[in-house]
């Protein structure tokens, strides 16, 4: 992991997010590429009148200043960081970072309180996570040892998690997580039997790598909502970070039904990191 991409917007979750980054940039040797999109159209910065032109000046210059005085911070010494400074909040512009850089990781803070779809949907960062090629960390609250040694990796299992699944194994990896796989089983038309979900899991893990003695990192749990049994489990084995397969299309809407007890999920502080189907 060589280079990792910060959204600022001046916040303190996006702080979070900073110094989250810091952590992870001392322990792999990383670059951080901190990125602040000022919300300065096209039209302001190409148009001909002096007085439009000097107040685009004026804001570039500004937005430049608090940038620099946010970078002063104490855990950021001895990382390499490179400001970016882009004209227009547009959440491609992320993606086309990623690529101008070849980044390997994007870590976003987020005030979302009231469970994963308060996080992701209609949100800032469920717009990064939708645009996203690489693997997306959400930062809730301020960072401590970032050391993610119990990982759960939520999803249904169909041929479509193989991907990020792979990808996740291969970067967990590098942290050193063991990684618990988790199949929620919920009411109505998704529910499996015993067999169904062994069977289901099996064949993923044939897919995937061919490594069924994953198969003892399984975990079946059956609750009202997908959601709900994410945080249930997590909190049973009390792990250090959640991981979830999203699809740049649709989002994280189509993942997360039903409703959750509010109070569950303001109780869950744990980071959660997408992997792109």
């Amino acid at each position: 992991m060589k280079k990792i991409i910060v959204p600022i917007d001046f916040s303190k979750h996006s702080e979070y997010a900073l110094e989250a980054a810091s952590i992870l940039a001392k322990k792999n040797n990383s670059q951080i590429l901190a990125l602040h999109m000022l919300e300065i159209s096209d039209s302001m910065l190409i148009n001909s009148d002096n007085e439009q032109n000097a107040k685009a000046v004026f804001f570039l210059k500004l937005a430049e200043q608090k940038f620099d005085s946010f970078l002063e911070k104490d855990y950021l010494e001895g990382v390499d960081v490179i400001p970016i400074v882009k004209h227009f909040k547009v959440f491609s512009e992320v993606s086309k970072v990623v690529k101008e850089h070849n980044a390997d990781l994007v870590v976003m803070g987020s005030h979302g309180t009231s469970g994963f779809s308060e996080i992701f949907v209609g949100s800032n960062t469920e717009k990064v996570v939708r645009h996203s090629e690489i693997p997306v960390l959400v930062i809730k609250n301020k960072p401590k040892a970032m050391d993610y040694n119990i990982v759960v990796f939520a999803s249904d299992f169909s041929d479509e998690a193989v991907k990020p699944y792979i990808n996740a194994s291969k970067l967990l990896a590098t942290f050193g997580s063991e990684m618990h796989l988790l199949y929620v089983n919920v009411p109505g038309e998704k529910f499996k039997s015993s067999s169904e979900m062994e069977k289901t899991m099996t064949d993923f893990l044939h897919s995937a790598d061919g490594n069924l003695n994953r198969m003892n990192a399984v975990n079946y749990i059956s609750e009202v909502s997908v959601e709900r049994g994410i945080l249930v489990f997590a909190k049973k084995i009390d792990a250090d970070l959640i991981v979830i397969p999203t699809h740049g299309r649709k989002g994280l809407a189509h993942f997360f039904e039903g409703s959750i007890s509010e109070d569950l999920a303001n109780h869950s502080d744990l980071p959660v990191m997408t992997f792109k189907i």
